[in-house]
């Protein structure tokens, strides 16, 4: 039997990360070249065999457009601030709806904040930050963090080995 102590040397905190492209114009403008291809590509009807296809040009611009905007990619990497910290960050943001476990507006700037390794922020730099990406950019971050705090993540190897081993034998783990 394990001793609780030397499981709890082994034992990390739970990280994640996700990627943010901080170039909004760029992010836009990829978008409509992406939507100018595929609308080329369903249209277009040679007028002879020597006649290129519309949708290369594109393609070479959205690669150029893609390899620029690179440069404005930003790695936003999130840690679990353990259960004590996450409760109390949880319980200082009510939601004045019964039906939410949290306010939707200032948890998500506080749990970013809060768990943000690198690059490490305050809520205002959190607040500063949703003032210049998307909503979407802001879910997949609140995403990660949130993941980082309450997902149970990977099946340890050992239950996931028995499970695919009972599936291909046909019976149950």
């Amino acid at each position: 039997m394990p001793d609780i102590k030397a499981l709890l040397a082994k034992a990390k905190p739970r990280e994640g990360s996700t990627t943010i492209l901080l170039d909004g114009q760029a992010a836009g403008e990829i978008e409509r070249l992406e939507a100018e291809l595929l609308q080329v590509s369903e249209d277009w009807q040679p007028s002879d065999l020597a006649e290129s296809h519309p949708g290369r040009k594109i393609s070479e611009q959205i690669a150029k457009l893609r390899k620029e905007a690179k440069t404005s990619e930003a790695v936003f990497r999130f840690r679990y601030i353990g259960d004590e910290a996450y409760s109390s960050l949880l319980a200082s943001h009510p939601s004045k709806d019964p039906n939410e476990g949290f306010d939707s507006v200032t948890f998500p700037r506080a749990l970013i904040a809060a768990s943000a390794v690198d690059p490490e922020m305050t809520e205002d730099d959190v607040k500063q930050l949703f003032e210049v990406i998307s909503q979407g950019d802001i879910k997949r971050l609140f995403d990660t963090a949130w993941d980082v705090h309450n997902s149970s993540g990977l099946v340890p190897f050992s239950l996931a080995a028995s499970a695919l081993l009972a599936a291909a034998v046909g019976g149950e783990s």
